[in-house]
């Protein structure tokens, strides 16, 4: 149950803080008062999408909060639960939420003080509220609106998703066997070609590792000659001969070891050329090992030189790098892979057959619980009608297809009789835009029944009725309100009086100096209610006659 609202900058809304209570309340107001700008803002923080244009003109942001009673909806305290939203400053039985929309249009939501999703503010929100609009009578006339309805009012929305992704499932494997079937001729020519490609670079045995090998190897040896005559010359010039560059240091070092006693800042120098003199030693020993592995084989050359040849080769057929071609095998190999799990035309018949099959038995499961959903859905809004004047019949008529589709085997078309005796005709063929109005009305109320929703808003679905019929209407709400939270915006007399209690909207254009367009949510007490109630009877001339009526009308509500 919704128990506090509050609202701020948004629409023409400036600052509102709303306590709720149980039963039925009305909402009332003069036109372009902005009734439904309450909806309006309930519907944002439940998921709904959200523009700049919505924020209050001069501010920065509109923000609003919603506090709700969840103790009596376990589903939604699971829900709560599996993804880590639960109220931890408060009790587990309330939930709060809350949604921000900034004037560059960046919009966040919060339950429990938590950053969510859009999709999980929704997921809560179909939880917690169910808003019936006031244009469902017009979509009432599409067929997938219908559809829709029965579904909802039978349960079966699994169900009807399990038939939809079955279908699916089966037209894609159907589509790919007549492509298959179509283009085999190609589809094998480019397979062979595929195992050729694979077979060609498998064989080459190629690896990024080997690349680097035989680079080093093609340079090393293709230089072998230079390599050892440079290498044999440094080690003559540094150990080799009367004249080396480690003799020399030698001669240095022991000149200076004879006149160190005679300064010995001189031996420091001495260690230095003693060092230079261990890394020339050590030089001439790698320089030796090296020596021993250059490799001047013309054979090992002409070897390494075939290899990078038929790489190269290969590399110019694919049009790519020698070192992209282990990716080349990849990739062929992959596109091999896909050939293997498509199978071929047999196998994907078969398994185009086992998904057929699958679609059917969910699709006539389906069918079964929409044949008893529907005679249950005609019977209890028939019923309604005809509290609401209406003499004829309601029927949900379920046509078999020649062909499944994605929502099932059947068509799915509401039907009325308009009197007694009449032939069932098609909604969009028949109805009023008044009978519209009350069979909308009565399927609404019907479906808000099994709703799971602790609240229910009705947002000015009596358009299009009036006198006596609205005088049920208000009936039927006010008994829906002993049920449930419910809540309607209406601009009928009849409706207001039934409600437990009675908000005024009004409209404010002296608030501030710029004479900007304020409106504010009022609640009424007795006598406020029989002066509103009087208005909405009687234009803004409000007489004693009109009051005394609209207090006969509270009076016969039980208000008075």
């Amino acid at each position: 149950m919704l128990r506090f609202l509050s609202v701020q900058d948004f629409v023409i809304v400036d600052q509102m803080e709303l306590n709720f209570v149980p039963g039925f309340t009305v909402l009332t107001g003069e036109t372009g008062a902005g009734k439904s700008i309450l909806i309006d803002a309930l519907s944002l923080v439940l998921g709904k999408r959200g523009d700049a244009t919505e924020v209050r003109d001069g501010c920065d942001r509109a923000e609003i909060n919603a506090e709700f009673d969840v103790s009596e909806l376990p589903e939604l305290l699971d829900w709560l639960q599996e993804n880590d939203l639960e109220n931890e400053d408060d009790s587990k039985s309330t939930c709060l939420m809350r949604r921000v929309i900034e004037i560059n249009g960046r919009s966040r939501g919060f339950i429990n003080g938590r950053l969510v999703t859009l999709q999980q503010l929704r997921a809560a929100g179909e939880k917690l509220v169910d808003i019936h609009g006031q244009h469902e009578h017009q979509s009432l006339l599409r067929s997938e609106t219908q559809r829709d309805l029965l579904d909802n009012f039978s349960g079966s929305c699994e169900l009807v998703k399990k038939v939809s992704t079955a279908y699916l499932r089966w037209q894609n494997l159907h589509q790919q066997r007549i492509i298959w079937e179509k283009n085999v001729a190609v589809f094998m020519k480019e397979k062979e070609q595929l195992e050729w490609q694979a077979h060609e670079l498998a064989t080459l045995n190629f690896s990024l590792d080997e690349w680097q090998v035989l680079q080093n190897d093609h340079s090393r040896l293709s230089h072998a000659v230079a390599l050892v005559e440079a290498v044999q010359v440094s080690i003559e010039t540094i150990s080799e001969g009367e004249f080396t560059s480690l003799t020399q240091v030698n001669s240095v070092i022991s000149r200076l070891r004879n006149v160190l006693d005679f300064d010995t800042d001189l031996r420091t120098i001495i260690d230095l050329l003693e060092s230079a003199q261990i890394q020339l030693q050590e030089a001439t020993y790698e320089l030796s090992r090296y020596q021993q592995r250059l490799d001047v084989d013309p054979k090992k050359f002409q070897e390494v030189e075939d290899r990078l040849t038929a790489i190269y080769a290969i590399s110019r057929k694919y049009h790519v790098a020698p070192g992209e071609l282990p990716s080349v095998l990849n990739v062929v190999n992959e596109k091999l892979e896909i050939f293997s799990r498509n199978g071929n035309s047999e196998e994907i018949a078969k398994e185009e057959r086992v998904t057929l099959d699958e679609y059917l038995k969910f699709s006539q499961a389906l069918s079964v619980v929409r044949e008893k959903s529907a005679k249950d859905l005609s019977r209890q809004v028939t019923s309604v009608m005809q509290t609401l004047a209406m003499a004829g019949d309601f029927s949900v008529m379920l046509t078999p297809l020649k062909s499944g589709n994605v929502h099932g085997i059947e068509q799915i078309e509401f039907q009325i009789s308009t009197h007694q005796g009449a032939p069932l005709r098609a909604l969009v063929k028949v109805a009023s835009g008044g009978e519209l109005s009350r069979i909308s009305l009565a399927i609404q109320v019907i479906t808000s029944k099994i709703s799971k929703a602790s609240t229910l808003i009705f947002d000015e679905v009596d358009v299009g009725i009036g006198g006596r019929i609205a005088e049920i209407v208000g009936g039927l709400l006010k008994k829906l309100g002993t049920e449930r939270q419910v809540m309607c915006v209406t601009h009928l007399a009849q409706v207001a009086s039934a409600g437990d209690q009675q908000w005024q909207v009004i409209k404010l254009n002296d608030l501030t100096k710029d004479g900007t367009v304020l409106s504010r949510i009022n609640i009424l007490s007795t006598k406020e209610r029989i002066e509103e109630i009087a208005r909405m009877l009687g234009g803004k001339e409000i007489t004693e006659t009109t009051r005394k009526h609209a207090a006969e009308m509270l009076r016969m509500s039980g208000r008075l």
